[in-house]
Parts: C-alpha cells; structure tokens; sequence
C-alpha cells in the first residue's frame, strides 16, 4: 500500500511525543490503512539516549503492517543520520522525523533510500 497522507492527530502526538521525550530521542513503528498513517506502535525494547533511539526488529510483532518508523532529533536537525539510513532501509516507505521547536512544520518525511518525501497532513 502506498502511504500518502499523515492523520493530523498522529502528527500531532509524534510532535508531543517529541516534546516530551527530549532531551532523548524517541522511535516508534508507524501503521497505516486506505494509504494514511493513523496508528503509532511503540516496540518493547526499544532503546533512547539523547544521541539515538534504537528499535529492535525481531521484537517487531509477527503479522503487524508497518509503514514506517517516526523518530526525534532533540537538536531541530531534520535530516537523517548515518544510522537513520540503515534503519530506513530495514522496513517500511515512510520514515518521519520530528524535531525542535516541534511545531506543526518541524518534520520531515523520507523513503527508505533517505530521500525526502510529501506526506499531506488530513484530518
């Protein structure tokens, strides 16, 4: 499935999410039906400092349909890291960035490959 679109009220929490995680990074899977991502799965053992937030695939559920990864850049950098691009790569299309001042625009959306990419915000 192609995903298109962000849900505002996801956005929303990812942003807060973001907020209230810092000086630490977060890192939660995302999920998404009719092509819009509505859903935010936090992943059991999942590790955060303020440099880098790690997911562990094998503790990824069997069977779960994930569009991609939302994570946070404390420092307001909007751009993929090194270590970003290999998680990236590892699953989903759509991996999204948050960072400071977490305001409505501080986002970004990118593919698998890093580029970046528009997601509509709906709702």
């Amino acid at each position: 499935m192609l995903v298109r679109a962000i849900d505002r009220e996801v956005l929303d929490l990812l942003l807060e999410m973001g907020r209230s995680s810092a000086p630490n990074e977060f890192i939660v899977m995302t999920g998404a039906e009719k092509g819009v991502i509505t859903t935010v799965y936090p992943i059991a053992g999942t590790t955060v400092t303020s440099a880098s937030a790690t997911i562990f695939m094998d503790m990824i559920p069997l069977g779960m349909q994930i569009a991609g990864t939302a994570h946070s850049h404390p420092n307001g950098a909007l751009w993929p890291s090194d270590a970003d691009l290999q998680t990236f790569a590892e699953t989903g299309q759509c991996h999204i960035i948050v960072g400071d001042p977490y305001e409505p625009d501080s986002w970004r959306c990118f593919d698998r490959e890093g580029r970046e990419r528009t997601l509509e915000v709906i709702g």
